[in-house]
């Protein structure tokens, strides 16, 4: 007999690992121990299986046991609880769902116990109202409450992918919504403008969303539970998902010697190991580089947690493989529209003190003249050297391809230059001749290389208190006329060889169009004959996303 290697917990790190181990060593001894009853299953597709859009809940089911057992020889233990992990003797503790406890030694030991719910201690908060989820079990318990027809009004409290998620999911069931985020604005991956275009889809599809305010208590009402809200205000539900984040599972590791985070969270080197030998972590219960920051950062995501349990398992099959970090590159569907994002956002960026420029684009999703072709809002975050440190875009087709661009560059080490000479797929009904990702590239090198000054909106109080500065609009009149900024004049990019003696050269002259091209097309203009000029970023369409309603007439 070979290796015997235990694995705690599967989904995703787990499964992989065990499937992989099996694949390099024929002759390796494979246990896994599930907690519950499901060893693998698609726990991204939960909220859709709620919602309806995924209709056969087996195929929620990604692997059985028997399936294991038949296909890879590995012996899966379900309902089997790992409760203490003693490293020196090499061995760990199980308990049984029938509360029968015994001990397994190994020669490897791999960790993918996952991450839980966080369920804080609000007063109120164990009513039978209140649901989290993480697993089948979880899912099959709000499913079946919300297709008794017995409920009316849901509040998601949080937020972030599952919360919006579940928002949506049940609104699509005919419910009554309200989605309750502490912070400014929901999905924390994007930067606030960005997340703005997101809460109003909610919105518009009658999500009632509540931002800044968290939650104080729950009190029970006869058949309802309120939700009392930390400004005062009460929010009456017949049901609560509770979506706030989550913890790492790992209590079970507190006298093993293996080093923890201060917030649980497993560390490990990028092979995966722990400071044991024998012992490796994969999956949301572990710290990882952080690709941008190289910070060691927890980003639960089913793709990094599937390629951290083949990495571990090849080394411990004597393969030298190694993680080189997680960009949290990700995706999620808000109704109609898609937001992606990859790499670090302002915020951390800021947190980290790393240097950056940003450029915004809104090319359209294929070819204008071809039907159907909607706007992408592309945020393109970037440093001096051209390096791409991150990249955010929202739209209603072509978001997945166009992130998944930005992605693999930024992978690849690639910069903004990289952008402007990809040759993608076009077709007319496909994307354009200069695709989305191109058109962020080209944008980003006119900056770097000096042939456009920029400023974003956010910069737009402090460039309007330079006395010294006029603030020119260079779309047409009728664009003017449906919204324009505060204080600017309006000279249309096609009149403005004529109107030059309107303008003071002594002035910085501040343009913004609707998108960013024609105010580029105007700064090249007046550069040329000798004025001092700074181009919107993204224009118009970037400063209207709610942020900044104030400035706008």
């Amino acid at each position: 007999m070979g290796k015997k290697v235990l694995i705690v917990g599967g989904v995703a790190g787990g499964a992989s690992a065990a499937a992989r181990i099996r694949r390099l060593d024929e002759e390796a001894e494979i246990v896994i121990f599930e907690r519950d009853e499901y060893i693998s299953f698609a726990n991204c597709g939960l909220p859709y299986y709620i919602g309806g859009s995924i209709k056969d809940r087996e195929k929620l089911l990604v692997q059985t046991p028997e399936a294991m057992r038949r296909r890879f020889r590995i012996d899966v233990r379900i309902n089997s609880q790992v409760t203490s992990v003693n490293t020196e003797e090499k061995k760990v503790k199980v308990r049984t769902k029938k509360g029968e406890e015994y001990e397994e030694t190994y020669d490897y030991l791999l960790l993918s116990p996952g991450a839980r719910p966080l369920r804080p201690g609000i007063p109120g908060i164990e009513s039978e109202k209140i649901f989290t989820l993480r697993n089948i079990a979880d899912t099959d318990k709000i499913k079946a409450l919300v297709d008794s027809k017995d409920i009316r009004k849901a509040v998601v409290i949080g937020g972030g992918y599952i919360g919006v998620e579940m928002a949506e999911n049940l609104v699509e069931r005919g419910l009554e919504v309200t989605l309750v985020e502490a912070t400014q604005h929901i999905l924390a991956p994007f930067d606030g403008e960005m997340s703005a275009m997101a809460e109003k889809e909610l919105v518009d599809h009658g999500v009632n969303l509540i931002l800044n305010d968290g939650v104080k208590a729950f009190e029970e009402k006869d058949k309802t539970l309120e939700v009392i809200l930390a400004s005062g205000t009460v929010v009456e539900a017949d049901m609560v998902i509770l979506a706030i984040g989550v913890a790492p599972d790992t209590a079970f590791l507190k006298d093993s010697g293996i080093e923890l985070g201060e917030r649980g969270h497993i560390i490990t080197d990028q092979n995966m190991r722990t400071n044991v030998e024998g012992v490796y972590a994969v999956g949301d219960a572990v710290l990882v580089s952080d690709f941008v920051t190289e910070q060691k950062a927890a980003i639960p995501l089913a793709g990094p947690a599937n390629r951290q349990g083949r990495i571990a398992a090849d080394n411990i099959c004597g393969l030298d493989s190694s993680y080189k970090g997680s960009q949290g590159t990700s995706i999620i569907k808000i109704f109609d529209m898609t937001a992606a994002s990859t790499g670090a956002n302002e915020r951390t960026l800021r947190k980290y003190k790393i240097p950056y420029k940003v450029i915004y684009v809104h090319p359209s999703s294929h070819a204008t003249y071809y039907p159907g072709a909607s706007q992408l809002s592309i945020k393109l975050i970037f440093n001096d050297e051209g390096r791409i440190l991150g990249a955010q875009v929202i739209g209603y087709e072509g978001v997945d391809k166009t992130i998944d661009v930005f992605a693999t560059v930024m992978r690849l080490k690639g910069t903004i230059y990289h952008l402007t000479e990809l040759e993608l797929a076009y077709a007319p009904p496909y994307s354009s001749a200069k695709s989305p990702a191109n058109m962020a590239g080209f944008v980003a090198e006119n900056v770097l290389q000096g042939r456009m000054e920029v400023f974003s909106w956010q910069d737009l109080d402090s460039e309007l208190n330079n006395k010294d500065s006029q603030l020119i609009d260079v779309r047409t009149e009728i664009e003017y006329e449906n919204g324009h900024l505060d204080n600017s004049i309006l000279i249309p990019v096609d009149e403005l060889r004529d109107r030059l003696d309107e303008l003071d050269k002594d002035k910085e002259l501040l343009l913004y169009c609707q998108v960013g091209l024609r105010g580029y097309i105007a700064s090249r203009i007046l550069e040329q004959n000798g004025f001092k000029v700074k181009n919107m970023t993204g224009g118009y369409r970037s400063c209207s996303t709610g942020e900044v309603k104030d400035k706008i007439k």
